[in-house]
């Protein structure tokens, strides 16, 4: 993954239940694991935007409930900081289901704004994204 500028809080935490905001047929997935995360022994790791997450599919079409995936966030409610100074924070915590590790998007389409930090980590996603904050 690539570095980012800003200092991500991470609002994130495992088994937060959140959104998705594309068309790959999920509705709610529920967040089982930070990929990447180092913290101290016995502490649940956290995550925060551009961060890449595994989830379970709680709710949405048949064919993709009740399996684990890869996403990343592209929003969350907990403000962070811009290296500009400026603090950025969202109106839900969403995210978008992938196909691989790669950053490889499965839905053609996202609903909502993306976070900046996203579209300089995630390049595929940045592709599709129509609104970026």
């Amino acid at each position: 993954m690539k570095a980012i500028k800003a200092a991500v809080t991470n609002g994130i935490q495992i088994g937060t239940m959140m959104e998705t905001c594309d068309n790959s047929g999920a509705k709610i997935v529920k967040v089982t694991a930070v990929v990447g995360a180092k913290t101290v022994k016995g502490r649940k790791p956290s995550a925060g935007v551009a961060d890449l997450i595994q989830v379970a599919i709680k709710s949405g079409k048949q064919d993709v409930r009740k399996q684990v995936m890869f996403a990343v966030i592209v929003r969350q409610k907990k403000e962070y900081r811009r290296s500009n100074g400026m603090r950025i924070k969202f109106e839900d915590n969403s995210c978008i289901i992938l196909k691989d590790k790669k950053g490889n998007p499965k839905g053609t389409l996202i609903k909502g704004p993306v976070a900046r930090e996203v579209c300089e980590r995630w390049a595929p996603i940045a592709k599709l994204a129509k609104l970026t904050v």
